[in-house]
């Protein structure tokens, strides 16, 4: 029969094969550390959790190494819980006005502090340079919640002020374009907006002088191709700073594609 040790747990699970949970109870929170394959491991894990949140030295996150019997994610939780009396289960760490999200010992997202109880409770991933939050089972792009579209490009789009793109507090954010289907084009210093929408392929719209027109071409994109039968729903731009009469001016003067109109749908395919 194994040692009973403090803050283990044997679980023998269905095949037969006994596991050892690590818990450690701090402020009256009980916290789970982790799944063992020995009660070693696990004890260790545990006395480590020990040290960090009632441990004389006080450890720092900067005093983290490879050779650690917690993960670095599992710090960041016991250190902020520590420091801040607030726990999370994912790796956030609070500072006066903002927090830390540590995706890895490397990377670290800073955040307003509007923002701390969403990524309390939404994990952050990383694929081909966006990151997502896992929300209702889905990939949401965290750009979407500060306005910016999935398809912006940055530097184009939308900028970070202080150049630093792991920066996405709100004051940091320069967003350029917020519309549907409107493209910068940046030539020499002149820019212009190009609409295109996706139908049959990215199909274009054309080009104009200003964001709002971009927008607006669009909108009339979506109608014609409404009237034309097309079953696809799409999501408008919606330009609250502009009148109705003046965006109803702008609607009836701008010119689009003639290849808009001839698209058909025969039965709605």
């Amino acid at each position: 029969m194994s040692e009973k040790r403090e803050g283990v747990f044997p679980i023998t699970r269905k095949n037969g094969k006994t596991v050892y949970r690590s818990s450690v109870t701090y402020r009256r929170k009980h916290i789970s550390l982790g799944t063992y394959a020995s009660s070693q491991a696990a004890h260790k894990a545990y006395l480590e959790a020990v040290l960090l949140l009632r441990g004389e030295s006080s450890p720092l996150l900067t005093d983290y190494a490879a050779s650690a019997a917690l993960p670095f994610e599992k710090w960041v939780v016991l250190l902020n819980f520590r420091d801040n009396s607030m726990y999370f289960s994912t790796p956030i760490y609070i500072r006066p006005r903002f927090f830390y999200y540590y995706y890895s010992q490397e990377l670290i997202l800073k955040f307003d502090t509007d923002d701390l109880f969403y990524y309390a409770s939404h994990k952050i991933m990383k694929r081909g340079g966006h990151y997502f939050a896992a929300d209702f089972g889905m990939q949401v792009n965290i750009l979407n919640r500060y306005g910016i579209k999935n398809y912006a490009v940055c530097g184009r789009d939308y900028l970070f002020k202080n150049g630093d793109p792991t920066d996405f507090r709100r004051e940091n954010l320069i967003i350029r374009n917020r519309y549907h289907g409107v493209l910068i084009q940046d030539k020499g210093g002149v820019l212009s907006y190009k609409t295109r929408i996706h139908v049959k392929g990215n199909f274009s719209v054309g080009t104009y002088a200003t964001m709002e027109e971009a927008a607006i071409a669009y909108n009339k994109a979506i109608d014609i191709l409404k009237q034309n039968g097309c079953p696809k729903n799409y999501t408008p731009n919606y330009l609250e700073h502009i009148t109705a009469d003046r965006y109803t001016d702008i609607y009836t003067r701008l010119p689009v594609s003639p290849k808009l109109y001839q698209l058909t749908f025969p039965n709605n395919q």
